[in-house]
This record gives structure tokens, sequence and C-alpha cells, in this order.
């Protein structure tokens, strides 16, 4: 199993390895107080291709479902767009309205000012 609690596919054993690598590079992360782009989480976690971004991105709506429903701050939280001025994707604000922690926009002020009060949620745990 991995760290996500999917078993590991015996046919393709590095499927779900990444999944393990990018947990553990998130937490790397997060431990420096810092962000990283999705890019480079997924270089981190050798995810492999096609669709490498894709794939990571429906990890961390996962991830960010976990954290929730166990009362912990939003890891994904520190994985942001290059092409965003540090914001996350504008799936990851679609996943918290989903999920009723906001009701903004994707892009602008309202979402800069509740991406930075998840990260000073998460930073100080």
């Amino acid at each position: 199993m991995t760290a996500d609690h999917t078993p590991i596919d015996s046919h393709d054993p590095d499927h779900s390895r990444w999944k393990i690598r990018a947990e553990m590079a998130l937490e790397s992360t997060i431990q420096t107080q810092q962000c990283l782009t999705y890019a480079a989480l997924a270089e981190a976690a050798r995810i492999p291709a096609p669709h490498r971004i894709h794939k990571l991105t429906g990890w961390l709506e996962a991830v960010i479902t976990r954290d929730l429903d166990a009362g912990k701050p939003l890891r994904a939280a520190a994985v942001i767009s290059r092409q965003r001025n540090g914001l996350p994707a504008p799936g990851f604000f679609d996943q918290c309205r989903d999920l009723g922690l906001y009701d903004g926009p994707s892009r602008g002020a309202a979402a800069a000012a509740f991406h930075q009060q998840l990260l000073d949620d998460l930073f100080s745990r």
C-alpha cells in the first residue's frame, strides 16, 4: 500500500510509488515553509508520462479531501502554478469551492487572500 492507502499495482509499480515520492517532496517543502510548482513536484515525484500534471492534480485533489477530513491544514496549498503569480491552478480553487471552503474566484485579490490564509495555517502547524 502507498501512503494514500492505495494498493501498489504489481503490473506498474512506479504508478503508485510516485505518490509516495510526491508525499515526501510535499512534506519536505512544507517543513521549509516554502511553495513549489506543479512541475517541480511532478519532477521530484518522478511521475511517469503521459499527463504528468493531470495525474498530480488528481492526487492533490485527493490530498485536499483527506486533509479536510482529518481536520488538518491543506497541504496542497503549497503547490503553485508558475503562470499564476504564486497561486495554485484554478482546479485547486474549484475543489475548495466544491468542499465548501471557499466561494470566490480562482484569481485576483480574494483568491490571493484565501491562499495566503491557507499557507499561514499550513506553515504555523
